[in-house]
């Protein structure tokens, strides 16, 4: 076995202050989306990824890839979705592996509703927190380390839309309530 480099101090204070931000941050959003809209969190990123989408529709696969879940979980959080009228599915006729989610006109007001509440709270709870210089670091930080994560060995990368059909990719930009 190799040496182990242990985290320093720094790093251990670094560590855990963002894993312990992280939990009461996603906490507080849990608990404020489910008490005034009735969403998980992830629904509530769902609804804001198809919401900036083209055509208000991502591939299934690409939309998993950008919400960093399994396919699996995201086929059950559409079906619940599905079931409240918030997004429907459709397939792709030259591809009938390929699947899309899709903003419904229903979801799409949900979002408008719960997004001001939603982007208040993140305001009040983190950057209202920070200085300017501290948004920038941490924004630069966490984007480095996302970097590794996603693009390092052993990075699985997005599907891919050989079939032609149209739809987004996993690098769409977060639209409603980001």
């Amino acid at each position: 076995m190799g040496h182990t480099r242990w985290l320093n101090d720094e790093e251990k204070r670094a560590w855990t202050a963002f894993t312990t931000a992280h939990a009461l941050l996603y906490r507080r959003l849990e608990q404020q989306l489910k008490r005034e809209f009735g969403l998980s969190g992830l629904q509530y990123e769902i609804l804001a990824r198809l919401s900036g989408a083209p055509g208000r529709e991502m591939r299934m696969a690409e939309l998993a890839a950008a919400l960093v879940n399994s396919k699996s979980g995201l086929t059950y959080q559409i079906g619940q979705m599905e079931k409240s009228g918030l997004v429907r599915r459709r397939s792709c006729p030259s591809d009938e592996r390929a699947v899309y989610a899709v903003l419904t006109e229903e979801g799409m007001t949900l979002l408008e509703q719960a997004a001001p509440g939603h982007v208040a709270t993140v305001r009040e709870l983190l950057f209202d927190a920070l200085t300017p210089d501290q948004v920038t670091a941490l924004a630069d930080g966490l984007g480095a380390a996302n970097r590794r994560m996603t693009e390092g060995p052993g990075a699985a990368g997005a599907a891919t839309d050989e079939a032609g059909c149209s739809g987004a990719d996993a690098d769409v930009a977060v639209g409603v309530g980001a």
